[in-house]
């Protein structure tokens, strides 16, 4: 796989969101330790999971204890490996999402996080959402005194707009090497925050970067009906005979910047399909035709 950089670190192009696998409707253990070995075994060395990916009313950091497990059974290299993780939101039990941003919650969080993974530092810790109930200052003041204290190595936040990336580099300097914004084919509306990480030479992770992209026969599995405004995706995926899933991903590797999609998988199949986007390298022209 083609590797991008990552605050210092090479990692492969293409991450895996492990979100679905842990949150309502996850797979059994079984297939989603497969599912995390599958990603690896095709040069996946990025594994994005939170705190706060468990189904409602179960226990903080079943994402992150499944990816420890996981990582603990695999029988390949696991020294390249940066493991992702996310604090500041939690889960209601009527399955809603919280938020939460004090310092002292997320510097507890950061340390939960620490022990369930199995580790002394973090490799990447992440604010999931600004808190509307604390000042955004206050919050990076506590992921700066984590970096300070060694609990977490590099930082990056999420969910965030231009002046909170700028308030953010401001705090954090040169240890903020991501953002974390939703952008996909159907949800652009993060343009200008990709565009500003690209000026200041910051990672992005898109995430749910498979947006607006139906399945396909080619997915192996029963075609649904395509979606007009992402057509394009589909005629290209036919005429290169892959997934429009991988054409996808693709197109946001072709996106201006470092981006990283870590798109979600909760099938070995489609980690596999997911990780060989590194490989697809579209021309100008389909590029055109994506509308890039």
């Amino acid at each position: 796989m083609r590797h991008r950089s990552l605050g210092g670190l090479a990692v492969g192009a293409v991450g895996l969101g492990a979100m679905p696998l842990s949150i309502e409707g996850h797979p059994d253990e079984a297939r989603a330790l497969a599912t995390v070995h599958a990603a690896l075994d095709a040069g996946v060395t990025l594994l994005d999971t939170a705190d706060s990916y468990h189904p409602p009313g179960g226990e903080p950091g079943a994402g992150e204890r499944l990816l420890a497990r996981a990582l603990a059974a695999y029988g390949g290299d696991r020294d390249a490996v940066l493991v992702a993780t996310k604090g500041g939101r939690g889960r209601s039990a009527d399955g809603g999402w919280t938020v939460d941003g004090r310092p002292e919650h997320l510097r507890r969080a950061a340390e939960g996080s620490a022990r369930r993974l199995g580790t002394d530092a973090i490799g990447l810790y992440q604010l999931h959402k600004p808190d509307p109930a604390v000042p955004y200052a206050e919050s990076l003041g506590a992921m700066r005194e984590l970096l300070d204290a060694g609990t977490i190595r590099l930082a990056g936040i999420s969910n965030v707009d231009g002046e909170q990336i700028l308030l953010a580099r401001k705090i954090l300097g040169e240890r903020l090497v991501s953002v974390q914004n939703r952008y996909s084919p159907a949800v652009r509306d993060a343009e200008a925050e990709l565009r500003l990480c690209a000026e200041l030479g910051l990672a992005f992770l898109p995430w749910s970067p498979l947006g607006g992209i139906s399945r396909s026969s080619l997915d192996g599995t029963s075609a649904q009906e395509e979606d007009p405004r992402f057509g394009a995706f589909h005629r290209v995926a036919r005429a290169r005979g892959v997934s429009p899933q991988r054409v996808a991903l693709a197109w946001l590797l072709a996106r201006p910047g470092n981006v990283l999609p870590i798109p979600g998988a909760s099938r070995p199949e489609s980690a596999r399909d997911s990780a060989l986007a590194a490989e697809l390298v579209l021309s100008e022209a389909e590029l055109a035709e994506l509308g890039v």
